[in-house]
């Protein structure tokens, strides 16, 4: 029998010891009048007040992390959603019984207390406590140590004992709800309506990824989860919402990594009567709110850098951001090969079945993406790479669209969104054909994404007109990341995807 083993044995025989003396180890509920922070801070503002105040029996529970046995005082340390406070057990106060039932908890139960609050002579604030209840007992034990849990994968794999063991990680989830709180404030004052579209979808449009299929047996359909918000959020503007956001899971079956995982959360917003000037004001605007809401200020420190998110963001030509990094200018070389060619002398290595828009892609990601430390756009796409955004004004080879990147990462992308439907249709019709294309030029058996059918409903709202309009879609992971400082997207997923044991 190994060590742990042997250690959840004895917890066995201690929970079986309790039952014996006819106690619930797992009682239904507990009144607690206060967390041990409100305690802490009760007992501090009695301190400071210049009357006499009674010192009230408060009621505390939580889990616990240390205990200290000397004879006939225990003291143990516990926590809850708040924070920690030590408590004391003396055998004066409890008498035999109650004070004997201490052999019987472990480090990691769950219990509840009652008491007076006092000082000891180290000045640290304690229950004394008058009765006790176990709440639940712990049959595993907490890690070697608790307070400091440092196996990554069991970390994510384990969450709760990651929340249970490491104190910083906590706040990083508080920061992340506080986010998305900020975030909707924000929209909401700007007037945007928050809805809600399918997950489910006949067709996962809005963007190129492999899906997620399923099948609902009484519609006997396959259907998708999506990959996108657009498609729908569009059809809302089309009926008559001037602003419409929905913060909402995404699903792609692709690869994971520091900065992916196969679900992941997403903003998506649309506008109506603005283009993508007016978005990227939005963008920076919303980013330094919430900055300001949730730390405090705009300066914040990602790894060893410091970032300003204070508007107005820099904004680059993404022809010169290349010409400048690699020194290419993706208009010299029209189509795919030819690019694919210039790429090549480089000694860039090229996957020969990238059509031109992901050639452009690789580009940034390997060149540019990673020198976008200060909050930037990268603005005016080509139009291979945007089937959803419109052309610009004076080049019919670009679109109105935009990157934000921060810290090397891309944060948000966006545009002033295509509501020509004829044109649209063949913006499809040719996607269509060059996945088509994709898929014969590969090798057989390769895994390849599935052709696209065109959207006909989507195309049909579109024909009953849309409205100039600018979208918005924001990682709120890779948002969080930048806020918190981390540097892996599963430091900031409660429960990442991981490969099943």
């Amino acid at each position: 029998m190994s060590r742990l083993e042997h250690i959840a044995q004895q917890r066995l025989e201690k929970l079986e010891n309790i039952r014996r003396k006819g106690i619930n180890p797992y009682p239904p509920s507990y009144h607690r009048s206060h967390t041990t922070q409100e305690a802490v801070a009760l007992f501090e503002h009695q301190e400071r007040s210049s009357q006499a105040v009674p010192n009230p029996e408060l009621s505390l529970a939580g889990r616990i992390t240390a205990s200290r046995l000397m004879g006939k005082i225990t003291f143990l340390d516990i926590r809850d959603g708040s924070g920690k406070i030590q408590l004391y057990f003396s055998h004066d106060l409890l008498g035999n019984e109650k004070y004997e039932f201490l052999h019987n908890l472990d480090t990691g139960d769950i219990i509840g207390a009652r008491g007076k609050l006092f000082r000891t002579k180290t000045g640290e604030i304690t229950l004394e406590v008058t009765d006790f209840t176990l709440l639940s007992k712990s049959l595993q034990p907490l890690p070697e140590k608790w307070h400091g849990l440092v196996d990554i994968e069991k970390r994510y794999r384990q969450r709760y004992l990651d929340l249970i063991s490491n104190e910083e990680v906590k706040p990083i989830f508080a920061l992340r709800s506080q986010i998305i709180t900020a975030l909707r404030h924000f929209l909401n004052e700007q007037g945007f309506i928050e809805v809600e579209t399918p997950v489910l979808q006949p067709l996962a449009g809005g963007a190129l990824a492999r899906r997620f299929k399923t099948h609902h047996q009484a519609l006997d359909q396959d259907l998708y989860l999506r990959i996108a918000l657009e498609l729908y959020l569009k059809r809302l503007i089309i009926g008559g919402f001037d602003k419409v956001y929905e913060i909402g899971r995404v699903f792609r079956n692709e690869g994971i990594s520091t900065k992916h995982n196969p679900e992941f959360t997403m903003l998506e917003s649309y506008q109506a009567y603005a283009d993508y000037n007016d978005v990227m004001k939005l963008v920076e605007d919303l980013v330094s709110h919430i900055a300001k809401e949730v730390v405090g200020k705009t300066d914040i420190k990602f790894g060893d850098e410091i970032i300003n998110l204070a508007p107005p963001w820099q904004r680059l030509s993404l022809r010169e951001a290349i010409k400048e990094h690699c020194n290419i200018d993706f208009e010299d070389y029209p189509e795919a090969d030819s690019l694919r060619t210039r790429m090549e002398q480089l000694g860039i290595e090229v996957d020969p079945n990238k059509d031109r828009g992901r050639l452009v892609d690789e580009l940034i990601s390997t060149f540019v993406e990673p020198k976008l430390i200060q909050p930037t756009f990268l603005i005016d796409y080509p139009v291979e790479m945007s089937p959803l955004a419109k052309r610009k004004r004076d080049n019919e080879h670009l679109v109105e669209r935009f990157e934000a990147f921060i810290g090397g990462m891309e944060i948000a992308n966006a545009f002033t969104e295509l509501n020509d439907p004829l044109e649209q249709e063949k913006r499809f019709e040719e996607q269509k054909e060059m996945q088509a294309t994709k898929l014969t030029m590969a090798k057989s058996g390769a895994e390849e994404p599935e052709i696209d059918v065109v959207d006909e409903d989507f195309l049909l709202a579109l024909e009953y007109g849309m409205p100039p309009t600018g979208g918005l879609g924001i990682g709120i992971d890779r948002l969080v990341m930048l806020l918190a400082d981390k540097q892996s997207i599963r430091e900031i997923i409660l429960f990442p995807q991981l490969k099943t044991k």
